[in-house]
C-alpha cells in the first residue's frame, strides 16, 4: 500500500511557485536536413502521469529531450510556467533513460552523491527513505553496477527523485524487464508521484500505460497524433493510427515516415 505524501514536502512543493504549465508552440526539431519533431504544439499541466506512446522512430524519446533542454529546436517555443527552458527550470526537473548511469560507488552512496548538501542526520534519513520506497535496502551496500536491471533502474528513480523534482521524465523505464520487475517499477513510479512529482513517461507496453496513465500523448510521424484522457484514449482513441497501434495493426502513413 502506498503511503500518503509528507505534509511538509506538500507544504515545500506549495510554497514555491510551479514550473507549469508547461506550454509548447509550433516547435520543429530537423537533423541533417530531415525534420523529426514537425510543429508540435500542446499544453500540460502539472497534474497526474502523462504518458507518451507511439511506434518506434515516432519521435517520443526527441520530443522528451526537446522538453528537457538536452536539445536545441530548429524552431518554436518551450515556456515552463511562462518562463523559458533555462538553467533554473531545468534544476526542478529530473531525467532517467532506459539505461541509466550508475556511479562507482554502492548503491547508498549513488544516493549520498545527491544529497551532499543535506546535513548528517538529514541525509540519513532521507537516504533510510529513498533506498525503503525503492525496496533496496537490503543491497545497500552492494556496487551500484553490480545491481540487477530493475534495481538499478529503481535506484536511478530514487536519485532523480532526491532532488525533489517538479516534474520526472521517464524513457521506458521497465523495458525488457520481467513482470515482478516491471511492478516495482510501477509502484516506486506511483510513490514519487503521491509526493507531488509530475510524471512523463514513455512506455510501449500497453498495458503499463493503461495502469499508470491519467492522460495519454500519442505521437506520429513527429507530430502530436491525438493528447486524451487516458480512460478515453484506450476506449476511443480519435486518431486511425491510435487505433492502429492499439491493436497490434500497422498504420502504413506512419511506415512511410520511419
Amino acid at each position: 500500500m502506498l503511503k500518503p505524501p509528507d505534509d511538509g514536502k506538500a507544504r515545500a512543493v506549495a510554497d514555491r511557485a510551479s514550473i507549469f504549465p508547461l506550454e509548447v508552440s509550433r516547435l520543429s526539431f530537423s537533423d541533417r536536413g530531415r525534420t523529426l519533431i514537425d510543429d508540435v504544439s500542446f499544453r500540460m499541466e502539472g497534474r497526474g502521469i502523462t504518458i507518451l506512446m507511439g511506434a518506434n522512430g515516432a519521435g517520443k524519446s526527441l520530443l522528451m529531450r526537446l522538453l528537457h533542454g538536452l536539445l536545441q529546436p530548429t524552431s518554436g517555443t518551450i515556456t515552463w510556467g511562462g518562463r523559458p527552458l533555462d538553467v533554473e527550470v531545468r534544476a526542478r526537473q529530473a531525467m532517467v533513460f532506459q539505461r541509466p548511469t550508475m556511479l562507482r560507488r554502492s548503491a547508498e552512496d549513488n544516493l549520498r552523491f545527491v544529497l551532499g548538501h543535506l546535513p548528517g542526520p538529514a541525509q540519513d534519513a532521507r537516504v533510510e527513505e529513498l533506498l525503503a520506497d525503492a525496496k533496496l535496502e537490503h543491497i545497500r551496500k552492494t556496487p551500484a553496477r553490480l545491481l540487477s536491471g530493475g534495481e538499478q533502474q529503481r535506484l536511478a528513480i530514487a536519485r532523480a527523485r532526491a532532488t525533489d523534482p517538479d516534474v520526472l521524465f521517464l524513457d521506458e523505464p521497465s523495458a525488457s524487464f520481467d513482470p515482478a520487475s516491471t511492478f516495482a517499477i510501477e509502484e516506486l513510479i506511483r510513490r514519487v508521484h503521491a509526493d507531488g512529482t509530475k510524471i512523463i513517461l514513455i512506455t510501449h507496453n500497453v498495458g503499463q500505460a493503461r495502469r499508470l496513465a491519467d492522460d495519454v500523448v500519442f505521437v506520429s510521424r513527429g507530430r502530436i497524433d491525438t493528447h486524451q484522457p487516458a480512460a478515453e484514449f484506450f476506449a476511443k482513441p480519435r486518431s486511425r493510427t491510435a487505433r492502429a497501434y492499439l491493436e497490434g495493426r500497422l498504420d502504413l502513413d506512419a511506415l512511410d515516415y520511419l
